[in-house]
């Protein structure tokens, strides 16, 4: 089982490795950069060499960096949307310097230009960055959301409908969010619905495209498009509805990275804790 959490780059990038190791991970998902700036402190390449050879001793993988927040390749606006690129243009090269395989992002807002303007906008932008880092095999996982507001990438038709205007496919992958997923309208807290939940997954994407699962729970209800995590099994899909999903045949190889609410490190503790309870 590849079990991990969102770990912190506080000080020394590399010393993300160390704390995801101490908590028992065997994956991680960091930031690069700052979450909440465009012109973040470039890496230093000693320090990139340092986060690589403590990566290799500790076993952790696959690495996966989110992208900053601000980003917004469904923008109808242009200068925002130039910026954005050049962003995840950066973010590849990071990858790459750190030896990270994938990058995890959202698929924007279309801001009310509408979801097709939106989608066709990401679509092209990202056939843009892959033709601008054609040497790089990071890949850009699309991760769903919970559908407020003018966000594309609720439900897997959108998911596919970008894939399918991809041209190096070989680049591109979804990263599946449980929170999102359950108040986007997918009932993930029964046996049933994670099975059909799953079922829709590889009929509308591919299962072969699902390389991550970020494992939250919700601290609102079913349906009401809100994004708020929880502690796993505190929230509205609750513990059977985690045990159904981290012991689901087509899943269950699928890395998982913990995004659950964090006030020390005593709560990522529990909550890997409990998901280790739960596999059978």
């Amino acid at each position: 089982m590849r079990l991990g959490v969102h770990v912190s780059i506080a000080d020394k990038i590399y010393n993300s490795i160390d704390r995801a190791k101490a908590l028992g991970c065997n994956t991680m998902q960091i930031f690069s950069r700052s979450p909440r700036e465009f012109r973040g402190i470039p890496l230093r390449i000693e320090d990139c060499e340092e986060f690589k050879r403590r990566r290799k001793k500790s076993g952790i993988k696959p690495i996966f960096i989110h992208m900053p927040y601000l980003v917004n390749l469904a923008s109808p606006d242009n200068k925002l949307y130039r910026t954005s690129i050049k962003l995840y243009i950066d973010s590849i090269k990071d990858a790459e310097a750190l030896g990270a395989e994938y990058i995890v992002t959202h698929m924007g807002s279309h801001k009310g230009s509408g979801e097709e303007n939106g989608l066709r906008r990401f679509s092209r932008a990202i056939n843009t960055i892959f033709d601008k880092t054609k040497d790089s095999k990071v890949s850009i996982l699309l991760e769903n959301t919970s559908g407020s507001g003018f966000s594309i990438g609720h439900n897997f038709k959108q998911q596919k409908r970008v894939i399918d205007q991809i041209e190096d496919k070989s680049r591109i992958g979804i990263c599946l969010d449980t929170c999102h997923a359950f108040t986007a309208g997918y009932d993930i807290a029964t046996k049933e619905g994670s099975k059909e939940t799953v079922a829709q997954l590889d009929e509308q994407v591919g299962l072969k495209y699902l390389k991550l699962i970020h494992l939250n729970d919700a601290r609102d209800d079913f349906g009401t498009l809100r994004d708020r995590h929880e502690h796993i099994g505190k929230g509205k899909i609750g513990l059977e509805g985690f045990r159904n999903i981290v012991n689901h045949p087509k899943l269950k190889n699928v890395p998982f990275v913990l995004e659950t609410p964090k006030a020390s490190e005593e709560d990522d503790k529990m909550n890997l804790k409990t998901v280790k309870k739960l596999r059978k």
